[in-house]
């Protein structure tokens, strides 16, 4: 049974919610739910941006502590009087996590600890742990279900699973009431230019090259992240899912090189920017997820059409060029991108 009442009106822990998944999700419990409130704790590391949550300060139903999940005295405080917790907080780039492992396996493994550690402490109604569809490892067959195995193949995608597998572990030793969702590649807006999408809309913009890994021909299902968010907040509200595991996609399969074509059409960029670069190790030629039962269970279904999403993706970034210029010019970014492209 659904029981949306308390959702509507209960207090949120966000964590990592300065980030691009979480930002769009605090706006989204603000905007449909007026008697929530939200507590986002972030770091704000590299990808952490205030200008993601802009508007927002003079929102009572708001509050934002800087603060790291691996830090126990601060996860406490900001977990004091929530009812749920959402789990955005870690290290998401696969390549990033080739060069610096260890900062992974901290954030992702023992900064989830900390929060399910605080949460067995108070009386929290749900706790949803944000994993990925990466831990199934490539999938050159059926879609994955839940109950696949799970092979992750970089630091990254490990990391997750390990996080994703202690989650489960405090609900089954524990009864803290975890949700696990894995969710395929989102896009969207605030999306730090790192990923494919804001990386390729930004770089055309400047009438740079689009650096394609090896073939570009991996695939990849992608969703919106609207309706990432609205499926959380639907499980968020169903009662009788703790303990469960759910897959969330949108059935968009597409290559990078697709992606690259449609973006440089939609900007009227010519296919002479594409440029094709080394590829990175172990670089998983498909990820698929069979998402059956999380529409069984809550009747969500993705909303946004993938034509719609990426015209409506490459329109913010063409009208917000004050966000990601900001990004792109400073120190930080300037030297990840030469690492990363220039000299591969």
């Amino acid at each position: 049974m659904a029981d949306a009442g308390w959702s509507a009106e209960s207090r949120y822990l966000v964590t990592g919610g300065a980030g691009f998944i979480g930002s769009n999700f605090v706006k989204r419990v603000l905007s449909d739910y007026p008697a929530a409130r939200v507590v986002v704790l972030d770091k704000l590391t590299y990808a952490g941006n205030p200008d993601n949550l802009l508007g927002l300060e003079s929102d009572s139903r708001y509050s934002f502590i800087q603060g790291d999940v691996c830090d126990a005295r601060a996860v406490d405080a900001a977990m004091e009087g929530c009812d749920v917790c959402v789990n955005f907080a870690a290290e998401t780039h696969v390549d990033r996590s080739l060069g610096d492992p260890s900062s992974f396996v901290l954030t992702d493994v023992y900064g989830t600890h900390v929060l399910l550690e605080a949460a067995r402490k108070v009386s929290l109604r749900k706790f949803v742990q944000i994993s990925t569809d990466e831990v199934y490892g490539e999938i050159l067959g059926a879609p994955a279900t839940e109950d696949a195995p799970l092979v992750p193949t970089n630091p990254y995608s490990a990391s997750k699973a390990g996080g994703d597998r202690l989650a489960f572990s405090y609900y089954a030793s524990f009864k803290v009431p975890v949700v696990v969702t894995r969710c395929s590649n989102n896009y969207g807006p605030n999306q730090y230019p790192e990923k494919l999408f804001p990386l390729f809309i930004t770089n055309a913009l400047e009438g740079k090259k689009l650096p394609v890994y090896g073939s570009g021909r991996n695939t990849r299902d992608w969703i919106h992240v609207d309706d990432h968010c609205s499926a959380l907040l639907a499980l968020i509200a169903k009662d009788g899912v703790e303990g469960g595991v759910f897959n969330i996609g949108a059935g968009n399969e597409l290559s990078v090189l697709e992606i690259a074509e449609r973006i440089l059409k939609l900007l009227g960029q010519s296919a002479d920017l594409l440029e094709h670069v080394k590829d990175r190790p172990s670089h998983d030629r498909r990820y698929a997820l069979d998402s059956a039962r999380i529409k069984r269970t809550v009747g969500w279904v993705p909303r946004v059409p993938f034509e719609d999403g990426i015209a409506a993706t490459v329109r913010w970034y063409v009208e917000n060029t004050w966000w990601w210029e900001k990004i792109k010019s400073g120190e930080t970014y300037r030297d990840y991108y030469e690492r990363m492209y220039e000299s591969r």
